[in-house]
């Protein structure tokens, strides 16, 4: 790693309508090295990049050096000229364009009037081989997975010369073999001399990547850790100043067979999910976990009725679901789902929160010829609010604008007001920072001592772990065990992984 940095930026802060959201943040990055960035959502690393990217304006008294050379204007152009890149965690690419066209978007290669493609494709070859990438220039990008498409994001950067790549939240819609694949590359990336500045809400990601961690709370610089004084307990709490030694809250009764609250039988779809078949008790907080792509939320949204099903049935409190035809049903039997994807399929991001956590109760209390009732749903909201501790000004502020852990509660709030029996949570704090996943790792364990049956379907093993009270696996489609509970296992993460890929399956046959 270089002795001298490549960015530095002084005295940095920023002003939104008179609130103060970065005050005098300093950053060094050297060439080299991948320098993680990490905070709470809100804490002001987005605000930062995109000063740094030239979208925002910092307030006056701050500098930016690159290279030790102060930057006067800090402009999009005047960062792509220095070599700055910046790829977000929603991909800026023009699904209908090839590779080519998007690598070359706002510099393409003319012949007189008329774009040269054939001159672009060949142009970014190189760029592409250097990357490892199994797709052509041709190819259009609409045909490329999310992980190819985020190649193609690298891809351009570095053949615009990037020396300085910010990645905000990039494996948050990865595979794990998939997330391999990407630490391989930006490893690469670093022995060839960039620099990267990397953001994300995941600690082990944090660990296997970083050389240094810097840390942002409230629009501060509080400090910065280096990785051979990386330490989870410290690093947790620089970011939201206090100890989360109760970080996962179990607090509620441990497993009680009895008092069954929905009971799952042989539900299939005839594709991904093959019967499956459980009981979740009240006051219990099961958890289902297995590879991505084993069939967790197709099974989900099968119990939801979100996706027609082949066979299966189901029955809440003891009666049987006559009608399980679309998610209304599920919802009026007392049966809801908070979805993996908050933004396309949960949230209306142009609507309030208000609005939003009243969608699914307005109807029931409108006054008599459909009238609704304005003063009792906002009652209901400023409660939720106040009870889920969702940052916000208002409930007239638009749900789009809010961070993620606060989006995530705002959806938690509509489904509870239904008063559920049974909720499942898919990938609950999936791009949440760690004060908000503690905040609905709180009510979780809420609503398990109230009686409330609680399905968390996640990807992170640490979380099934620390809020589960049993866990069944799933491959290939199918409950295949279970740990915890009455099982005779302890729930493990080795036992988990092990069942997840059927490495049980090798050892018996071996």
């Amino acid at each position: 790693m270089s002795l001298d940095p490549l960015l530095e930026m002084q005295g940095i802060s920023k002003t939104f309508n008179g609130l103060r959201v970065l005050k005098n943040v300093g950053l060094k990055v050297y060439p080299g090295e991948i320098h993680a960035l990490m905070g709470e959502n809100g804490a002001g690393k987005s605000t930062l990049m995109k000063i740094l990217s030239g979208a925002y304006q910092a307030d006056p008294g701050g500098e930016i050096r690159i290279s030790g050379e102060p930057v006067a204007t800090f402009d999009p152009a005047t960062a792509k000229a220095l070599g700055i890149a910046v790829i977000y965690q929603e991909l800026s690419l023009c699904p209908n364009l090839s590779v080519a066209e998007n690598i070359y978007l706002g510099r393409e290669l003319r012949r007189g009037w008329t774009i040269d493609r054939k001159g672009m494709q060949a142009g970014c070859i190189e760029v592409l081989q250097r990357l490892g990438a199994e797709f052509t220039p041709a190819t259009q990008v609409s045909s490329l997975s999310i992980a190819e498409r985020q190649l193609v994001e690298i891809a351009r950067a570095l053949h615009g010369h990037a020396r300085i790549l910010v990645m905000d939240e990039p494996t948050t819609p990865l595979s794990s073999r998939e997330t391999d694949r990407l630490f391989a590359l930006i490893k690469q990336l670093r022995s060839q001399g960039l620099a990267i500045i990397y953001i994300s809400h995941r600690m082990a990601e944090i660990y296997e990547l970083s050389d240094r961690v810097s840390v942002l709370r409230d629009g501060q610089y509080i400090g910065e850790l280096t990785r051979e004084g990386l330490s989870a307990d410290v690093l947790v709490k620089m970011m939201v100043g206090r100890d989360l030694s109760g970080f996962y809250k179990k607090e509620h009764a441990a497993y009680n067979p009895g008092n069954v609250v929905m009971r799952v039988r042989d539900m299939a779809d005839g594709k991904r999910v093959r019967p499956c078949s459980f009981d979740l008790h009240a006051g219990e907080v099961l958890g289902i976990a297995g590879l991505v792509g084993a069939g967790r939320t197709e099974l989900a949204r099968l119990i939801f009725a979100a996706d027609p099903r082949t066979s299966g049935t189901l029955e809440v409190v003891g009666k049987a679901v006559t009608s399980l035809r679309t998610p209304a049903d599920a919802i009026h039997a007392g049966v809801v789902y908070l979805t993996e994807d908050r933004k396309a399929q949960g949230l209306f991001l142009d609507m309030s929160v208000a609005d939003n956590i009243n969608v699914c109760a307005c109807v029931p209390d409108a006054h008599a010829g459909g009238v609704l009732d304005r003063k009792h749903a906002a009652q209901r909201s400023n409660d939720a609010i106040k009870s889920l501790s969702i940052r916000v000004a208002s409930g007239k502020v638009s749900a789009g604008s809010l961070s993620g852990g606060n989006q995530q509660k705002v959806l938690l709030a509509r489904l509870l007001e239904v008063k559920p029996h049974v909720l499942i949570l898919d990938e609950p704090t999936r791009g949440v920072d760690i004060g908000s996943k503690s905040e609905i790792y709180r009510i979780i364990n809420q609503l398990a001592l109230a009686g409330v049956g609680v399905v968390v379907i996640s990807s992170e093993l640490p979380e099934i772990i620390g809020t589960c009270d049993r866990v069944l696996i799933m491959r290939e489609g199918q409950l295949m065990a279970e740990v915890g509970g009455a099982s005779g296992h302890a729930i493990s993460q080795e036992r988990i992984i092990d069942l997840a890929t059927g490495g049980d399956q090798v050892a018996a046959n071996g």
